[in-house]
């Protein structure tokens, strides 16, 4: 090493001639939105005064809150948008207070909303529950525009029973 005390300079000509803020020629494109066309923000919709409406379907499904949405038997039911007009994201109210949100960009489907419910429900046994079955959904514009309340209901609709049922060696059903 030599003993040079000379200042020290840029040693590559390459950054002699630029300023320090990255060049203006950079591609100017953004993402396009990933919502589709016809899906309503759930705000905007309160501001036209637009009435919501729920998918009838929701109160048949018989679901148990702690069970994933996929065990359902009517999977077509599942691709259905919870609300007319679709919307990109709802909150879910249940009674205790407990508030959950379904969001989904392109229209917020039953499965959207069974999966935010589930969500909060999967590590919950049966018996923890007080009223384990979804019932159905209420939108009540009065109480709020932006929510859905959520009912409950203490078992579903009964199954074929045929199998249910057991004989002892009587020959009397118990079950």
């Amino acid at each position: 090493m030599s003993a040079d005390t000379a200042p020290l300079t840029k040693v590559d000509s390459a950054i002699s001639g630029l300023s320090s803020s990255p060049p203006d020629s950079k591609i100017k494109h953004r993402r396009a939105s990933s919502s589709a066309a016809g899906v309503y923000n759930i705000n905007d919709l309160e501001s036209e005064k637009k009435e919501l409406l729920i998918a009838k379907e929701t109160q048949k499904l018989n679901w148990k809150l702690n069970t994933s949405p996929s065990t359902l038997d009517d999977k077509e039911v599942l691709k259905k948008f919870l609300t007319t007009p679709p919307v990109k994201k709802i909150d879910l109210h249940f009674p205790l207070g407990l508030e959950v949100t379904a969001r989904n960009l392109k229209g917020v489907t039953i499965k959207d909303a069974l999966d935010a419910i589930h969500k909060q429900f999967k590590k919950k046994a049966d018996d923890e529950l007080e009223l384990p079955v979804l019932a159905g959904f209420e939108w009540d514009k009065e109480e709020s525009w932006t929510r859905l309340k959520v009912h409950q209901k203490k078992e579903g609709a009964p199954a074929s029973s045929a199998g249910k049922k057991k004989k002892n060696k009587n020959g009397v059903e118990e079950e």
